[in-house]
């Protein structure tokens, strides 16, 4: 059977083929997606629920624990992580990857109505849930920026419109805005005033939200018109709430004004950004896991000129970071490099060929069989990306094999005497079955890659799937093409005139290599049991050189950009801190290969709750011939220009196209211990840490354990609370009317939503004190002072409680110098806990980048030994 002859007799059918198959593959070439790697994120879904006030531990008792409980019964959670703070918690929930995000956000969405009934009554809205994984790196950061326009109002313009369009465009999951917040009438309430005047702040409260309401009035019909009612019920600033009556006091009204003070203000005051140096509002993008990032910058930047149109001139928008930069520009080199390595074999062919026609005939295979290729990776889904195009790139020195074993097969017969024609018939005959097994024994190699399961398998699939494709659509040109084209064209090259110098030089170079390496072959053979000892010692020597070579997940990428955490005390006041974090601003910018800087403060992205003595910051470096060096040598050299401020410490970490799990941290590698018992975790993490940072290849060791913050106790004495009528429910309103930033009342704008925040005034913001001044009303109508039911201390408090799972966890995260070997800190973790002997109650384990690479690593050898076995049985 010669499944080459119809092709060999039909050579114009078989040209149009070909040409079908180009035009294919350019079409598809155009339609391919560009990304950095393939889609191997896990699905992610992150939900979230504020509490103002409300501090760590009762966000995880009352929020947290209420909602991973629903959340521990969804099919496929893999991971559970959750991070509660003062007023705020998140949670992030991990899913098998066989689970697409749409269906687990849906359950998610039940999880959370399920869980209504136990979550806190007066949570200002339901918890929300998005797509997003917080580990990843945002997309793109924007900043917005006015000389006249204050920061509220600059927030509102962007909360209101550049949010809520940038959401909106396909494949964002999620826009933070940070650098201030929502405006807000602030009324600030006096103690003295209210006791003078026998008036609580549970009366101030509920006369505010009788005061402000929004409700519909109806309409009247006529016989011949219809009337809509409208009413002035709603307040709309702070001028406006100065009058409202509290109550009457001997027949004369008491007003709002006369009892504080009340003033345009925002939601939440401890929030602030930067661009640079100048004070700005940050928008943060984040993608969703299944999203293609070029895609969705593209689209991005495609409404951005209708939403400079509907921004005032005084406003200006600055995009700060584009994660796309870098990757156009790897994907484009990787291009550059396939087209390369395509000329590069061309020219090898002609040197060792010598004839025009025959490295024709050989070098038309590879652009049809990338065409061919390219066709298969739009049907199956797959994107230009590092990976694909690095297996395309392996592919060109693949694809010609088996039309040079066709062609050399043929020029043999021609050169016996035979026509074209019939050299071609006879050639591809007996050459067909060796192509067919040379592409399946190629192909073979990659079966343990196509079978793979995990993130692994996910991550090496494609490449394995577009390379086997080349080398089948390269097997099948040689088959069909390749011999039609020889019977057409290789009799002109039997009839040409003899070589040129050029060519006879040449051919006398590969004369003597060829005599070169058939004495070397016969001395090998006439010394058998040499080899047999070399290949034994170079076996011995791979198994001995495997173990020396350091080890990683995934190579370190330079994308030109940095994420950064900055850490102070954990008592810290907010404007000390912002004092603090405008040192390093100024630290960080005067590094010459710092292009640009946004940090904020009291803000938090996907996955992580906003703590006073923590801020982010996000460095876009300069492109890599202007700044000269790494960016793992830029972090190290700001590492120790920022060590010399005292109390505060930066945290740097490359932005890497892959991160994994759902933990945010402020280094690159984590390791995390869970336990039942809170107090073992307060004991040991501590421990854990000051033993890993005596290892000298790990860097920049730190915990997410925040226990040291000051905690001011009030000890309810609650028999004479109970004999002077006072509930406990009401000392905790008051509390929180004084002291919480309490939304008691929403103003609907045009636009947004805002809110009435009830406080006391700032002087008594600043002391804990404060609270002997504060008094709460008896169910007799009496106002009893706080401090006659209640005594006062202080105390430690923790800044944030996290739970893995459903058990309190403690995560210490690390980086590693350039070219440490992650494999060399593992064993060098383990046998530093294996010292610690920490109770068997406490599980450690790896997580996130760290724990993926322990389970590739044990697959590594089977991996190998699976290839090897493919191999010998095809």
């Amino acid at each position: 059977m010669n499944i080459s002859e119809p092709f060999i007799r039909r050579p114009v059918a078989t040209s149009l083929l070909a040409a079908g198959l180009f035009l294919l593959g350019i079409v598809s070439y155009k339609m391919l997606p560009v990304a950095p790697v393939p889609r191997v994120d896990f699905p992610m879904v992150m939900v979230s629920a504020a509490l103002p006030g409300a501090d760590p531990a009762t966000m995880a008792s009352s929020v947290a624990a209420p909602l991973e409980r629903r959340f521990g019964q969804i099919a496929g959670v893999t991971e559970m992580t959750s991070v509660s703070t003062l007023g705020s918690t998140s949670v992030t929930l991990q899913f098998d990857l066989d689970r697409k995000v749409d269906g687990a956000a849906r359950d998610v969405q039940a999880a959370i109505s399920a869980a209504a009934g136990d979550l806190p009554p007066d949570l200002p809205a339901p918890p929300t849930y998005r797509k997003v994984n917080p580990a990843d790196a945002p997309i793109m950061i924007m900043a917005m920026v006015s000389d006249q326009l204050s920061a509220t109002d600059v927030y509102d313009l962007a909360d209101s419109i550049i949010g809520q369009k940038l959401s909106q465009v396909q494949g964002v999951s999620q826009v933070t805005i940070s650098g201030s917040a929502k405006s807000a009438v602030r009324v600030q309430m006096h103690p003295g005033a209210l006791a003078t005047m026998g008036i609580s702040l549970e009366d101030v409260r509920n006369a505010l939200a009788l005061s402000n309401v929004d409700m519909p009035q109806g309409s009247i019909d006529s016989k011949g018109v219809s009337f809509t009612l409208s009413t002035n019920d709603q307040l709309f600033n702070a001028d406006d709430y100065k009058s409202i009556v509290i109550a009457l006091r001997n027949g004369v009204p008491v007003t709002l004004g006369a009892l504080g003070t009340v003033v345009n203000g925002v939601e939440n005051s401890r929030q602030t950004g930067w661009a640079d140096d100048k004070r700005s509002v940050v928008v943060v993008i984040f993608k969703q896991a299944d999203a293609n990032v070029i895609d969705t910058v593209d689209g991005i930047k495609a409404i951005m000129p209708q939403l400079h149109q509907w921004l005032p001139p005084s406003v200006s928008v600055r995009i700060m970071n584009d994660r796309t930069t870098t990757i156009r520009t790897s994907v484009n080199d990787v291009q550059f490099s396939l087209l390369l390595s395509v000329a590069l074999v061309v020219m090898v062919m002609f040197l060792f060929l010598r004839r025009f026609w025959p490295t024709f005939i050989a070098s038309v295979t590879v652009p049809l069989a990338l065409a061919g290729t390219f066709a298969g990776m739009y049907l199956l889904g797959y994107s230009l990306d590092n990976l694909s195009l690095m297996a395309l790139t392996i592919s060109v020195g693949f694809v010609v094999d088996d039309a040079i074993v066709v062609i050399e097969n043929i020029v043999r017969f021609v050169e016996e005497g035979d026509k074209p024609f019939d050299a071609a018939l006879k050639g591809a005959r007996q050459i067909g079955f060796t192509v067919v097994s040379i592409s399946i024994s190629l192909i073979a190699v990659f079966i343990p890659l196509l079978f793979m399961g995990g993130l692994i398998g996910r991550l090496l699939h494609e490449f394995a799937v577009t390379l086997s494709l080349a080398i089948i659509i390269s097997g099948v040109i040689s088959l069909s093409l390749t011999p039609a084209m020889c019977a057409c064209f290789l009799k002109a090259e039997a009839e040409e005139k003899k070589e040129n110098l050029v060519q006879r030089l040449i051919g006398r170079m590969f004369d003597s290599w060829l005599a070169f390496y058939e004495g070397g072959l016969r001395w090998v053979l006439r010394h058998q049991i040499i080899m047999l000892v070399v290949f034994v010692g170079t076996m011995a020597a791979t198994v001995w050189v495997y173990g020396l070579v350091g080890k990683g997940f995934f190579p370190q990428q330079d994308t030109g950009m940095m994420m950064g955490t900055t850490e102070a005390a954990q008592d810290i006041s907010f404007p000390a801190m912002v004092e603090l974090q405008k040192k390093m601003i100024k630290i960080v910018m005067a590094d010459p290969a710092v292009g640009t800087v946004t940090t904020s403060l009291g803000s938090s992205g996907p996955g992580g709750s906003a703590t006073v003595n923590n801020g982010r910051m996000f460095v876009a470096l300069k492109p890599l011939a202007e700044r000269k060096v790494s960016v793992d040598q830029v972090v190290g050299r700001l590492r120790k220009q920022t060590a010399g401020i005292p109390g505060f410490s930066l945290f740097f970490t490359a932005m890497q196209d892959i991160r994994l799990g759902g933990r945010t941290s402020k280094t690159q590698y984590q390791y995390a211990l869970q336990s039942p018992d809170l107090n073992e975790l307060n004991t040991w993490a501590p421990r854990l840490v000051a033993a890993l940072r005596k290892i000298p290849l790990l860097k920049d060791v730190n915990s997410d354990q925040l226990t040291g913050g000051l905690q001011s106790n009030v000890w309810i004495d609650r028999d004479a609370a109970s004999r002077l009528g006072l509930a406990l429910v009401d000392i905790d309103n008051t509390l929180y009317d004084a002291f919480g930033q309490r939304q008691v009342s929403t103003i609907y704008g045009r636009y947004n939503q805002h809110h009435v925040v009830l406080e006391v005034d700032p002087q008594f913001l600043t002391d804990p004190s404060a609270m002997e001044q504060i008094y709460v009303r008896s169910s007799k109508g009496q106002m009893v002072p706080l401090s006659s039911v209640a005594h006062f201390d202080k105390g430690n408090s923790y800044l944030s409680v996290n739970h893995q799972g459903q058990f309190p966890a403690v995560t210490v995260s690390f980086n590693l110098p350039p070219g440490g070997s992650l494999g060399d800190a593992t064993e060098l973790i383990n046998k530093a806990v294996a010292e610690l002997h920490m109770p068997s109650s406490i599980n450690a384990s790896f997580q996130g980048t760290a724990q993926m690479f322990q389970a590739s690593l044990s697959t590594l050898p089977v991996l190998i030994l699976a290839a090897l076995l493919a191999v010998y049985i095809v």
